[in-house]
């Protein structure tokens, strides 16, 4: 059957029943004097079509609001569809209905009759509204039908029947249903296209949507042209390319990339790298030979076939086992140092036995300025070895250790393979210096990566994320500095062998002048030994006055500062000798800044005097107490840490049970103990200052003074029992330098004592005590002599 004219439509639509079945319509609107193929699924639409074909053939087009579903019910259809006529009908081999729909007129629905066998709904006709026939709407319809002709210039799909049937058309309605038929619109659109009953204002809608379809359609031409725009760039780069290449096989400038990979492979061979390596060697240069010579890929591989080949693989510098060269080289350059100095020959002795020895990984502890990062670099001199030294002071990126990945440009390998790279060897001395100050934040914590690289057992298959392959340290002669273990990460601190470096005496810091920061400063000041010279008495003063440190390098600042002086002098015409004797150093360094007896002046009661260990050596700690009227509260001041808070609370605990049994309690009783450490803008904390504010709460009771000679350190118990403490050579070394006459210690630490030099121990009466008792029948002066004054006056 074919389509109906446009005089038997009307007649049609005229006609309309006032029920029709329905026909659900998925993501798709049917128009007005459209005609479109339809497909008919499900049982209730065959049904309809079977009883539209047996009637009248006139269907209920209705689109569904849910394209989904499968069955919809009463409420899953837009309000408006169109009213249609089955032209034609054919029945496939597979069942399958399809269907011919000439759209006949819009529709509004009223209610659904019937649900079975299949939906009828009564409807009502929606006559269309015409449009005002003025210049505004010609002008509309004639801007439509060039937007059309644009479209289709465009490359849109619009038959040349419908071009001719939209030229002769002047119905502003018409022309609006037709050009939206020919549209891909979303189903949105077209429904309310559908439900515009006006067809001036449904021609405006079409108007907008068609101006919109024209700016789509010259964005996708304009993107499709610069894509074969890029398309025909890369053809003819290849081209060229091509070109260059045999341009450059005639002039023969194709060699180089061969010669360049020849050296490649030639350097491999040399440094004897590992099967891993090689493999990955190759790889790369295979990477290299496809990729542009000038592209950024090219220069990322070479820069990694750069690192690959100069790392020393195999080349390792041989071992000087003479034990005594190199007791020598370390005696030379290092005074004293002893228990550093006889682990290093101890490595070589063993060296010497066993060739295959994996190297010690030593970690130097001690206060600034006594020599530790040099002293790595005489080792590596007494073991003729390449030195290596890396600064992990604020180091917080775990990439500065294991490398950055290779995903850009930029990209390196980690300190480690660097500093191989800079030796030439793979068994240097390496040193990582600062270890207690590695930070640690959102980039990862360099402790951690470094627990492979210091792990004997794992760092003969270390693996650095820029190489990604494995290299072996197990060689290389690890050593690690630092001023404190505290802050250093337990794991980490358990893969090295701790040796600590304690401060020098007096008599070794003049020794050490004397022997090397006199001559190094007067040669880099431009000074001769006939301009100036030193005496004994003159560098005690300067060790004495001027300086107050563990090491010696204050001390090589006053020195340098005297040999500027004299320098000056020397430079002005005077060339007389300068000997530095103590009033010659006062004179050119002025007034003495240190004063180490200053409050050792005389004898108190509630004032003791305490040994502390501090990262910079041992120092002196006064204590104070006062008992005032109040509440029996104790007052904690003197910017204390929370265990020497304790040690005070256990201290005074203490001091109660002691005033009880002596029957004092009358003099603790609504009074207050104001415990004080001098020198309130410095932080302090430990245990061991619990016997000294003890002793300084006791004599404050007992009205019996504290021998100002006498100093003493130990953490003390809530029963009087005293505990060993750490850092016994610093206190020692600052009790010494004070002038302290006799020092008080737990007897635990008299096995320590042969740590203290000799020289020191002769000018030092030591005391080692296991309670309180005995501490305090040496510490206060006798009862006889005792005041009745408790406020420590």
């Amino acid at each position: 059957m074919s389509t109906v004219s446009t005089s038997d439509q009307e007649s049609l639509v005229r006609s309309l029943p006032d029920v029709l079945p329905v026909l659900p319509l998925k993501g798709t609107v049917l128009f007005p004097y459209s005609i479109v193929p339809l497909s008919v699924a499900g049982d209730k639409s065959a049904i309809a079509v079977d009883h539209a074909l047996a009637e009248d053939r006139i269907l209920l087009l209705v689109g569904q609001k849910d394209a989904s579903l499968e069955d919809p019910g009463e409420d899953d259809f837009f309000g408006v569809g169109t009213a249609a006529l089955v032209v034609r009908m054919l029945k496939l081999p597979d069942g399958r209905v399809r269907i011919l729909a000439q759209g006949l007129a819009r529709t509004k629905i009223n209610y659904f009759s019937h649900s079975t066998p299949f939906l009828r709904a009564r409807i009502t006709h929606l006559p269309e509204t015409p449009a005002a026939e003025g210049i505004e709407d010609e002008a509309l319809i004639r801007i439509v039908k060039d937007q059309l002709d644009e479209v289709a210039g465009l490359g849109k799909a619009i038959s040349s029947e419908v071009m001719v049937i939209a030229t002769n058309l002047q119905d502003a309605g018409r022309l609006a249903d037709l050009a939206a038929s020919n549209l891909e619109l979303k189903n949105e659109d077209a429904q309310a296209l559908l439900e515009t009953v006006n067809g001036g204002e449904r021609l405006q809608k079409v108007s907008d949507l068609l101006q919109r379809e024209v700016h789509l359609l010259h964005m996708q031409q304009q993107l499709s042209s610069e894509a074969h725009q890029e398309m025909d760039r890369s053809q003819r780069e290849y081209f060229l390319r091509q070109q260059m290449r045999a341009i450059q096989t005639e002039l023969g400038d194709a060699e180089d990339l061969t010669e360049e990979i020849a050296g490649y492979r030639r350097e491999a061979d040399e440094r004897k790298l590992s099967e891993e390596a090689r493999q990955e060697l190759d790889r790369q240069i295979r990477r290299l030979e496809r990729a542009h010579p000038d592209s950024s890929e090219g220069a990322v591989i070479r820069t990694y076939l750069d690192c690959l080949t100069t790392l020393p693989w195999s080349n390792r510098s041989e071992d000087n086992l003479d034990l005594e060269h190199a007791r020598e080289v370390l005696d030379r350059d290092h005074y004293d140092l002893s228990s550093v100095k006889e682990r290093i020959l101890e490595y070589l002795a063993v060296r010497k036995l066993k060739d295959d020895a994996r190297g010690p990984i030593l970690c130097f502890i001690g206060p600034p300025g006594v020599g530790k990062t040099s002293l790595g670099r005489s080792i590596a001199t007494a073991l003729g070895r390449e030195f290596v030294r890396i600064s992990l002071g604020g180091v917080r990126d775990e990439a500065e250790i294991r490398g950055h990945r290779r995903t850009y440009i930029g990209a390196l390998p980690g300190r480690i393979i660097q500093g191989l790279q800079q030796s030439g060897t793979s068994n240097p001395v390496f040193m990582l210096d600062e270890i207690d100050k590695v930070g640690a934040d959102f980039r990862g914590d360099p402790s951690s990566a470094l627990l492979e690289v210091l792990d004997s057992e794992q760092n003969n298959g270390f693996r650095d994320h820029y190489l990604n392959v494995e290299y072996d340290l197990s060689r290389v002669l690890f050593i690690t500095t630092g001023n404190l273990v505290d802050p250093i990460q337990p794991a980490f601190l358990d893969r090295m062998e701790v040796i600590r470096l304690s401060g020098y005496t007096q008599d070794e810091k003049v020794k050490i002048a004397n022997r090397h920061l006199i001559p190094r400063q007067i040669v880099e000041n431009g000074l001769t030994p006939e301009n100036l010279r030193f005496t004994k008495p003159g560098i005690e003063r300067i060790v004495a006055q001027y300086t107050h440190e563990a090491g010696v390098r204050n001390l090589e600042r006053e020195i340098a500062a005297i040999c500027r002086k004299v320098a000056m002098r020397v430079a002005r015409g005077q060339h007389r000798r300068v000997v530095v004797n103590p009033e010659r150093a006062k004179s050119l360094l002025g007034p003495p800044r240190h004063f180490s007896e200053e409050l050792l002046d005389r004898d108190r009661v509630g004032v003791a005097t305490g040994l502390a260990w501090t990262a910079g050596g041992g120092d002196l700690m006064v204590i104070e107490v006062l008992s005032l009227p109040g509440k029996g509260e104790l007052i904690l001041t003197g910017q204390l840490g929370e265990v020497m808070r304790e040690s005070g609370q256990a201290a005074l605990s203490f001091a109660k049970a002691y005033a009880e049994s002596k029957g004092l309690t009358d003099r603790l009783n609504g009074r207050d103990i104001h415990i004080h450490v001098p020198a309130g803008s410095i932080p302090k904390d430990g245990p061991s200052a619990g016997v000294t504010i003890a002793t300084a709460i006791v004599s404050l009771l007992t009205g019996r003074a504290v021998a100002h000679t006498i100093a003493m350190s130990g953490e003390i118990t809530l029963r009087g029992e005293i505990l060993a403490i750490g850092g016994m050579k610093e206190k020692v070394l600052a009790a010494s330098s004070a002038g302290v006459q006799t020092v008080l210690l737990p007897k635990h630490n008299d096995r320590d004592l042969e740590q203290v030099p000799s020289e020191v121990r002769r000018g030092l009466a030591f005391h080692f005590v296991a309670n309180m008792e005995e501490l305090l029948e040496l510490a206060l002066a006798p009862q006889e002599n005792a005041t009745a004054a408790t406020d420590g006056k």
